[in-house]
């Protein structure tokens, strides 16, 4: 190793004491920053012939970041935003370091002036109701993989949930009563509470039967092997469902459908209904943008507390809520977001 400090230590108590210990960061952004030094560690292997255990913060020049940084989108073929995700996750680790040693305050404030990359935003995809009707009806109901599969995409399109929250999703937070619904731990650490469908919730007593009464911290969704789902078997089942139902609804071979596209259908059709723009932010936990509102549906806006029940579409076995059956009731029991 030349001269300098060691980049080791310096890891170590970034990811352990800075990202979990002190600032309590969520798993997801815990995982982020790992593998964002981890990509950065291999390019300075595999391309300056550093070995990672004697890297030295000096040799993390803001060309060699810069370099690394046309690596991932060149060769690695990242989007701008992936790009931008990782040199979050540099700036956070050369602040780290100039507060541990004065003297690379200099060094880590020329890593901190490379900027973010500005990008257009992505025009998301989402699906109409027959393209959901096809996706709903592909899973055999009258398999236990069938089951669960049905009650997953059904869970997705009623909630607007991130695949993330759906895979972590535990028994204790869903309720199936008079009043169903769901309490997520989102982005942010911040809860929300959706409401349930009387089919969803239908489908989910099923589905469940007498884990109902057992743990409370079990999971929902299980995958054939009685293991909990992973935000990747997700994306996995979409993807073999939307390959299967576009034999039948040729429009969904044109669209790339992930979880999220399912999430931001959830949106669409919230606001075709006429659902305030600020209840739907509450319902997905998430910021809608306005001027994407305007685009889809600039007229058709209603007041916060109406919103998109549509319980009698969901009564029948195998269909899900129209667009336009709505209902008033209280904002405040529509959707609960809170720290």
């Amino acid at each position: 190793m030349s001269d300098g400090h060691p980049l080791g230590p310096f890891v170590r108590r970034f990811l352990l004491e800075e990202v979990v210990a002190d600032r309590n960061l969520t798993l997801s952004t815990q995982r982020s920053y790992r593998d964002s030094i981890r990509l950065l560690l291999r390019f300075l292997q595999e391309h300056h012939a550093i070995e990672p255990t004697r890297v030295a913060v000096e040799q993390i020049t803001a060309t060699v970041t810069r370099t690394f940084l046309a690596h991932l989108e060149e060769q690695r073929g990242n989007s701008v935003s992936t790009r931008n995700q990782r040199l979050a996750a540099i700036h956070s680790l050369f602040r780290f370091v100039a507060r541990q040693v004065p003297e690379l305050v200099e060094h880590a404030a020329q890593i901190h002036a490379i900027p973010l990359r500005r990008s257009a935003a992505p025009t998301m995809a989402y699906l109409e109701k027959p393209e959901i009707d096809a996706l709903l009806a592909v899973p055999d109901r009258g398999r236990p993989q069938g089951q669960r599969d049905y009650a997953l995409l059904l869970f997705l399109y009623n909630t607007g949930a991130r695949a993330t929250e759906t895979a972590e999703l535990a028994v204790g937070a869903v309720a199936l009563d008079a009043a169903p619904s769901v309490r997520f731990l989102g982005k942010g650490r911040k809860t929300r509470t959706c409401p349930l469908w009387p089919h969803t919730a239908k489908i989910l007593r099923q589905l469940l039967g007498a884990r109902l009464d057992g743990p409370r911290d079990e999971l929902v969704f299980r995958n054939v092997r009685g293991e909990p789902v992973t935000r990747f078997g997700i994306h996995d089942l979409i993807a073999r469902t939307v390959r299967k139902a576009a034999e039948t609804t040729p429009s969904l071979q044109a669209k790339r459908v992930s979880p999220h596209t399912l999430r931001h259908t959830t949106a669409v059709h919230l606001l075709r209904a006429g659902v305030d723009i600020n209840t739907i932010r509450a319902w997905l936990g998430h910021v809608v943008d306005r001027g994407v509102a305007d685009r889809h549906f600039p007229r058709r806006r209603a007041p916060a507390d109406v919103a998109w029940a549509g319980a009698s579409g969901g009564a029948v076995a195998g269909s899900v809520p129209t667009a336009g059956a709505v209902r008033t009731v209280p904002t405040s029991c529509l959707c609960s977001q809170s720290r």
